[in-house]
């Protein structure tokens, strides 16, 4: 019951966080410089459609009062209406949401089964020279930028190599789910490199921890298998530190997912955000924050709730 009633308070530590965030992505379209209502419409309708339109967004009331509304808008009306399309703004988002949670999942993919092999190998063959390069690589992957990396894999594996498409989420005419994964791998990799390599860090310093340790070295006296070792207990003791890793990368990974999106042409909420910058279309700008930010705190309560059930010893820290 203590178990269930920590997961319970996470789960309502979620909404004041969330209250927060709606407030400051709010104030971030309602202070903006500028009138959006003028801006879309201006050379299109008079002075006099444009008050009715002011007054159709509820742009005519005070800032409270155009908050709640605008709150009462994210439940109730499917995040008020576009300002380019006139369409419901989750009606929107939502798919391209759906695009986005596939590529970061896929990411996550990536992340774990590279960056934990990376790592393992590194603190396995500690200070000898594997270790060495996989730290430079490390070292240096860790400096570059994602939309950069990006752009090289189009360069090396599309159009050199032509291995992998170019971009997009499928072929023209679509192609299935192999289709599918084609076309996740360069944003995959890329969206995943900086994380990844984070992992591979912390995963060596768990091994390299693991080796060290008085039980590591009684069960080798003992005559058990490094392989046996590695692959049971060494790998067992170190994965609630990956999940929990893994966890507090997503968001990391989320914002590289952004920028992979509009590098490989991806239809996801990242690319939809930046058109809505382009066209000031603020209510679907304010109803996107407010997702990608409920995704990030149910990614991170779920992170915790997979900790406690891997590791008991760290409920309650």
């Amino acid at each position: 019951m203590n178990h269930l009633r920590r997961i319970g308070i996470r789960a309502l530590n979620i909404v004041p966080i969330l209250v927060i965030v709606s407030v400051l992505a709010f104030l971030l379209g309602a202070l903006t410089p500028g009138d959006p209502v003028e801006a879309q419409f201006a050379s299109r309708f008079t002075p006099e459609q444009l008050d009715e339109i002011r007054a159709t967004y509820g742009l005519d009331r005070p800032l409270w009062e155009q908050y709640f509304v605008w709150v009462k808008n994210l439940f109730a009306d499917g995040g008020g209406l576009s300002l380019t399309l006139g369409t419901p703004v989750f009606d929107i988002l939502v798919p391209n949401f759906v695009n986005t949670l596939i590529l970061t999942a896929a990411g996550v993919v990536v992340c774990l089964v590279f960056g934990t092999a990376i790592g393992f190998v590194a603190g396995i063959f500690h200070n000898a020279w594997i270790d060495r390069l996989v730290m430079l690589v490390v070292q240096v992957g860790s400096n570059l930028s994602v939309y950069w990396f990006g752009l090289v894999l189009i360069s090396v594996f599309a159009l050199q190599l032509k291995w992998l498409p170019v971009g997009g989420m499928e072929s023209r005419g679509g192609g299935g789910f192999g289709d599918l994964l084609q076309h996740l791998v360069l944003p995959a990799v890329s969206a995943a490199l900086i994380s990844m390599l984070v992992l591979a860090r912390f995963v060596r310093v768990g091994v390299i921890r693991e080796r060290s340790s008085d039980w590591f070295r009684t069960f080798r006296s003992q005559g058990i298998t490094p392989r046996t070792l590695y692959g049971r207990n060494v790998f067992r003791n170190i994965l609630p530190s990956v999940v929990n890793i893994t966890g507090l990368e997503i968001g990391t990974l989320i914002t590289g997912v952004f920028f992979v999106e509009i590098v490989f042409n991806w239809p996801g909420i990242g690319t939809q955000l930046v058109n809505a910058v382009n066209g000031k279309d603020y209510p679907v700008i304010q109803g996107g924050i407010v997702l990608v930010a409920l995704c990030y705190l149910v990614v991170n309560l779920v992170t915790d709730v997979v900790v406690d059930v891997l590791n008991p010893r760290m409920r309650g820290a």
